[in-house]
């Protein structure tokens, strides 16, 4: 009870200070993400690192508070890794999700600030799930979070077409960051971006990510 007043009173709200975004293709999914970490309007810090690989066929971003959403990567990975040496096989993206739904629905009435998007590729195929604070799930073709969301959304709107390929896919993530920059001040300091498909995990250089942009 008391933190729900706290959060009441600060008028919390998961989407402040960055812009990720995910892209669900027909090969795989994209992620994106600023670089800076705010406190209030203080740049913290120019270089973090949102997008996290959580295992071989899969990612996290994280959005909200970076020591909550850290603990939880940590999590995650030692939950991931255990499966696999325990059944010989990768978790599928939707029971990470869905692990990951239970544990912050354990904590709301402690909960992790944050708000996170579980990505890979299984036997299924590439999967997207967006996450709340308090273990809400919902399964997304493409989407944003942060407090740039609503400019990045106004790129992946007009832009994102189901069934496109990764290498359609990864200007149009690039630059849904990109335009975030320049209008949310909360939003900067460069790009990270990852594509996962069957092949893997793969995170692009700042050489890759500035020809992507210049297409």
């Amino acid at each position: 009870m008391l933190m729900a007043v706290l959060l009441m009173e600060q008028n919390f709200d998961p989407k402040k200070g960055t812009t990720t975004v995910g892209l669900v293709g027909r090969d795989g999914v994209v992620l994106a993400a600023d670089m800076r970490a705010s406190m209030g309007y203080f740049i913290a810090n120019k270089e973090t690192d949102k997008i996290h690989k959580i295992d071989d066929n899969m990612g996290v971003t994280i959005a909200g508070s970076v020591g909550d959403a850290q603990a939880l990567v940590r999590w995650m990975q030692a939950e991931l890794k255990l499966y696999r040496l325990q059944n010989n096989t990768p978790m599928t993206v939707r029971a990470a999700s869905t692990l990951l739904s239970n544990i912050l629905f354990q904590q709301k009435w402690f909960p992790f600030l944050v708000q996170m998007l579980v990505a890979g590729y299984d036997e299924k195929g590439p999967a997207i799930y967006n996450l709340d604070p308090i273990g809400g799930v919902t399964s997304e073709k493409y989407t944003s979070t942060g407090s740039g969301s609503p400019v990045a959304y106004g790129v992946l709107e007009s832009h994102y077409k189901e069934g496109m390929k990764v290498e359609e896919l990864l200007p149009i993530a690039v630059k849904a960051i990109n335009i975030a920059m320049k209008r949310d001040a909360a939003t900067g300091d460069g790009i990270s971006l990852v594509s996962i498909t069957a092949k893997g995990y793969k995170a692009y250089s700042k050489e890759e990510i500035e020809a992507i942009l210049s297409q």
